[in-house]
């Protein structure tokens, strides 16, 4: 866990809000902050893309340049464009139990670095364009390989390793290939909607997601493609970054997060997205999102911790 890793670093209270130890790296720097009283308005903005990760507590973001205002709670990612600022709020934060979030800055050269890599090592279809990171806000919650990665990078940041300097460069990234994945995931999915027509990668997407309660047959879905078998899990895993079949649970535990956060109850949830039990379902939606589906609603219906 992220705060198992974080509890072993001593941060000495200077301010009571945002509280700040940093940690150099190459092209990187690993900051942590802890707040320890309510709050409203406080100003963040940095000259370089910055990955947040909550760790403790709750803040609320305000982007007028994204018009984005909502939560930022444990287990989630918000991701600041370079040049981009944002105002937190910290409607929850004591003393005795601070807000505690870890922020990651990555140099725009490092993201384009690794953007040219990935062009060259494994260019995408032209027709989804190239790997590249769109200057925009993203907020979404980890999944359990963000989360080990994040774990390593503040293990690395913080031990005195005769290799650290390349350790961190190698996990660093590693997070911003996922940013550059779940951003054409999502470009894919979105193009998919509009034009499932378009190509027979769109079509398999757009068959998941308007199916996603039912079994997945592959070979249905290589014939919809228009692809065998073979090349279809190879488009498929290098656009999308998965399997077909963990594509669709992931999608189902999104979709079951949404739900839940409306207030729909879990068992209706588990099995109108085609779960077989609740017991099943609870273990995948805790391997996904670190919390159970009950503390999961709890959270977001009461906005406590």
């Amino acid at each position: 866990m992220i705060r198992q890793a974080i509890d072993s670093v001593r941060n000495p209270l200077k301010v009571l809000v945002e509280n700040k130890i940093s940690f150099a790296g190459p092209e990187s720097e690993l900051s942590i902050y802890d707040t320890y009283q309510q709050a409203t308005k406080v100003k963040l903005m940095s000259d370089q893309l910055l990955f947040c990760a909550m760790v403790t507590g709750k803040k609320v973001m305000h982007s007028m340049q994204d018009n984005f205002h909502g939560e930022f709670l444990p287990h989630e990612s918000f991701i600041m464009a370079p040049g981009s600022s944002v105002e937190i709020d910290f409607p929850v934060a004591q003393l005795a139990q601070p807000t505690r979030c870890l922020a990651i800055e990555i140099s725009s050269d490092r993201v384009q670095q690794v953007s040219a890599m990935l062009n060259q090592q494994q260019p995408l279809n032209k027709v989804f364009g190239h790997w590249h990171y769109d200057n925009k806000l993203v907020h979404t919650h980890h999944n359990s390989a963000t989360q080990s990665v994040l774990n390593r990078i503040v293990h690395i940041y913080t031990e005195n390793h005769p290799e650290r300097s390349a350790m961190v460069a190698l996990a660093v990234s590693e997070l911003t290939i996922r940013l550059l994945h779940q951003q054409t995931r999502e470009f894919i999915l979105a193009f998919s909607q509009q034009e499932p027509d378009n190509n027979g990668l769109n079509a398999a997407v757009n068959h998941i997601e308007l199916h996603l309660h039912e079994h997945l047959n592959i070979d249905d879905l290589a014939r919809l493609a228009c692809m065998s078998r073979t090349k279809f899990f190879q488009a498929f895993k290098l656009h999308l970054g998965c399997s077909p079949m963990v594509y669709q649970s992931q999608r189902r535990l999104k979709k079951a997060a949404t739900l839940l956060k409306k207030g729909q109850r879990i068992t209706q949830t588990c099995f109108a997205l085609g779960f077989s039990n609740t017991s099943h379902f609870s273990r995948c939606f805790k391997k996904f999102y670190g919390i159970s589906p009950r503390q999961y609603k709890e959270r977001h219906l009461s906005g406590l911790l």
